[in-house]
């Protein structure tokens, strides 16, 4: 590999994957991005937001933990499957040449086993829940599924990923309540918005290399109308998740958190420079943040 290759990797040269583990499990963990956590909180958020909208999941701790546990597996699996779909794509693509199947670190073979594994652990924790919740979950492997082949046909994968990212505001809803109610609409729908806007950041550092090798995404297509874009996708992601709390009673503290987490989305379509990677990684990992404040938003909003 390049030493432009090197500068550009996206695999963390100190992390605790690095300093901590055995080197021969190294790779299965870069598989599972488990030095990159904000893949994880992204997931996560989702499912969390629908449990403290429900009420009865606001106080089932049991379950946030199966969720956190799930999102890490489940993020891992999906990160393993794009990687064993777009191993020949990756290798022509600087920031991500050094991951663990195109620089030849893994096997397929390895990968598909590692994958298989994972997949398990999300199922034994998927029938912990109700009959109609896993019916929920077992669906949006269909998203899943075919999530790496959008960029192949589209210029919108990142519609598709919101639609996969948050899925989890239904399993939520479902695992708490049985059945899916318009809240946990909502709450979807503002997650595939939040999801268009930061994902299209996300994809502006790969702008010029898909470009290259003919991968489509929403930074491509929207190239300058950007910034634009995001801010939209944002306003209407902050309108649907206000909206989705409003039934449950505005707290004065719940107003403020939701007004902060405004606050966040703005300055991150203010400072983004979409001709800077490093500007755009730092803005797109700060929706770890913006999904801390409206998770803490709809906490505030129980009034019951």
């Amino acid at each position: 590999m390049s030493q432009a290759q090197t500068a550009k990797t996206d695999i963390p040269a100190e992390s605790w994957v690095e300093n901590a583990l055995p080197m021969a499990t190294r790779p299965y963990a870069r598989l599972m991005r488990l030095d990159r956590p904000i893949g994880t909180w992204l997931l996560l958020w989702p499912c969390w937001w629908a449990l403290a909208l429900s009420g009865p999941g606001l106080f089932a701790w049991h379950i946030y933990v199966l969720f956190g546990i799930g999102a890490v597996v489940m993020r891992g699996a999906g990160c393993t499957y794009n990687d064993i779909i777009d191993r020949d794509i990756d290798a022509r693509v600087a920031r991500t040449a050094s991951r663990p199947l195109p620089s030849g670190q893994v096997t397929v073979v390895q990968a598909c086993v590692f994958l298989t594994a994972q997949l398990a652990v999300g199922f034994l924790i998927l029938v912990q829940f109700n009959t109609f919740a896993i019916w929920v979950g077992a669906s949006s492997l269909l998203l899943v599924a075919s999530y790496p082949f959008m960029k192949r046909i589209t210029y919108w994968p990142q519609a598709w990923l919101g639609l996969t990212f948050n899925w989890g505001a239904l399993l939520g809803w479902a695992v708490a309540k049985g059945e899916l109610e318009w809240p946990a609409l909502l709450l979807y729908a503002g997650g595939i918005a939040w999801t268009l806007g930061y994902d299209t950041i996300y994809a502006h550092q790969d702008r010029e290399d898909d470009a290259l090798i003919g991968v489509k995404s929403s930074a491509l297509a929207l190239g300058a109308r950007s910034k634009s874009f995001i801010a939209a996708c944002y306003v209407l992601a902050i309108v649907l998740f206000t909206v989705a709390i409003q039934p449950a009673g505005w707290a004065a503290t719940s107003f403020l958190i939701m007004a902060l987490a405004a606050g966040h989305a703005a300055w991150q379509v203010i400072t983004l420079n979409i001709d800077d990677a490093a500007n755009c990684l730092v803005r797109f990992r700060s929706n770890r943040d913006f999904g801390a404040l409206v998770m803490l938003a709809l906490l505030f909003g129980q009034t019951s």
